[in-house]
Parts: structure tokens; C-alpha cells; sequence
């Protein structure tokens, strides 16, 4: 059975500039079977409702700016999957999660950034299901549960977002890999209740962990987290780092 995978995925640059994650997210693809399909929640792709994306080929999406013209060129294009996408939502319903499909979604950086880096060949089937932020962690626990039957298909699931995400506290001068004290205490926090599975505490983050809102001013990237915890099994920590001080990039395994 796969596991589910939780990717930050930091800066749009990492597909230029893989740093220490582009190998570890190589190295966690080698040592995984080959998915038949990938079901991802990006931080990205926020709505009202769920929805899924059905498109049989998603367009690339540049949803940046400022970055050099080599960014801009690259394409990832691996196909999407029309069924793969109909289970997606019929799985939902079952759970009482109603979703609608999207033929129109391109894939947004949070997909093609670290999928580049997983699988570069763009030959593995990718769904998109979207990230309902305001509904909190709670949503995305449920959504996690009801695709977790996934995993015995063949099928990744991968949540995409950042465990530290504060842009306005970034320190563009830090030195490889340092990190200030309280992204530090945050992703500490995260990862020891990760381990002993404190569901209470986990979806009472914002209240109970340190430094919660300074990490996380919106937590739009930290949910992504939720839906990989809960569709997976015993966590492990696959990847550790920071970039610009506070950017958080660390790599989880559930299952």
C-alpha cells in the first residue's frame, strides 16, 4: 500500500534551485512503487466548496511572479485523469462530502514545483482536489479519511503546503538551512504531536501550539498537512530543513 505524503514545497524557485529537497523528494520517489495516479491538495487551489479536478491534460500555471524568464519556460506535463477524478468525488459523497468537478483546473505551482522533483518524467496521472480553507483542519481530516481507501489502489495522496509559512518574516540574509527560534518551536510542536497521533491537539493547533499564528498568520498552507495525516498511518519525518530563516521544508511520511 503507498503511503500519504505531506511536501512543502517553499518558494516557486525549488524547481530550479532543489537545494537539500529536490534529492530527498527524489530519493522518497525511488523508494516508493509507482503510482498508477496522484491525488494532491494544494495550498493553492483555495474555494468555497470542494471540487476536483477532472481535466484529461491540466495546463501548466506560472501563479507567480517576479521570478527569472527559466522559471517561466518550464512545463510539467503530466496528464490528469477524468476517472480517477469521478472516484475522487464519488468517495467524497460517500462520506457525506459533496464535490463538484473542475475540467478547467491547471496545474498550480504547488503540483508541478515538487512533482518535477518527484517524478520528472510527467508520466504518472495527476487529480487535484481543492482546499476549502475557511472550513479549518477539520475539513481536511475528512477528506483524508475518505480518499485513505485510495492508497490500497495504487494511488498517492500528497498534500502539498509548507509546516512554517510567514512570507512578511522571511530574512532573505540567513545562511543555509538556519532558522529563527520560533518557526523552530512551531515545527518542533508539529512534529512531536504528529508522532504520538494528539488529535485534539493537532486540530487545536492555533490555540495550543507556539508561535501558531506568527508561523501561520493564514494557515492555508498548513492544512494541506491534515489531509495527508488523516489518510495515512505512523507518521515519519522524512525530510528536516529551513530556508530564508523561517520558511519551513520539511518532508512527512504517513504510513
Amino acid at each position: 500500500m503507498l503511503p500519504s505524503l505531506f511536501i512543502s514545497h517553499g518558494s516557486p524557485m525549488l524547481a530550479l534551485e532543489p537545494g537539500a529537497s529536490g534529492p530527498a523528494l527524489a530519493r522518497l520517489a525511488e523508494q516508493l512503487p509507482k503510482p498508477r495516479a496522484i491525488v494532491l491538495v494544494s495550498a493553492h487551489w483555495e474555494s468555497r466548496e470542494l471540487k476536483v479536478a477532472s481535466g484529461a491534460q491540466p495546463q501548466t500555471w506560472h501563479d507567480f511572479g517576479g521570478f527569472p524568464p527559466a522559471l517561466f519556460a518550464m512545463q510539467y506535463p503530466a496528464p490528469g485523469s477524468p476517472s480517477v477524478a469521478a472516484q475522487v468525488v464519488e468517495c467524497l459523497a460517500g462520506a457525506g462530502l459533496p464535490a463538484t468537478l473542475d475540467p478547467n483546473r491547471p496545474f498550480d505551482h504547488g503540483v508541478w514545483v515538487p512533482m518535477s522533483l518527484m517524478y520528472p518524467a510527467a508520466d504518472i496521472p495527476i487529480v487535484q482536489v481543492s482546499l476549502p480553507s475557511a472550513h479549518g483542519p477539520r475539513l481536511q481530516q475528512a477528506v483524508g479519511r475518505a480518499l485513505a481507501g485510495l492508497r490500497e489502489q495504487g494511488i498517492l495522496l500528497v498534500g502539498s503546503g509548507s509546516i512554517t509559512h510567514n512570507l512578511g518574516e522571511l530574512n532573505w540574509h540567513s545562511k543555509a538551512d538556519e532558522a529563527s527560534d520560533w518557526a523552530e518551536a512551531f515545527r518542533d510542536w508539529m512534529v512531536e504531536h504528529l508522532a504520538s497521533n494528539d488529535e485534539a491537539a493537532l486540530l487545536d493547533y492555533r490555540q495550543r501550539a507556539p508561535h501558531a499564528v506568527r508561523n501561520h498568520p493564514r494557515d492555508e498552507h498548513l492544512l494541506p498537512l491534515y489531509f495527508a495525516w488523516a489518510a495515512g498511518g505512523a507518521f515519519e519525518r522524512v525530510h528536516q530543513g529551513f530556508t530564508l530563516g523561517a520558511l519551513g521544508m520539511d518532508i512527512y511520511r504517513f504510513g
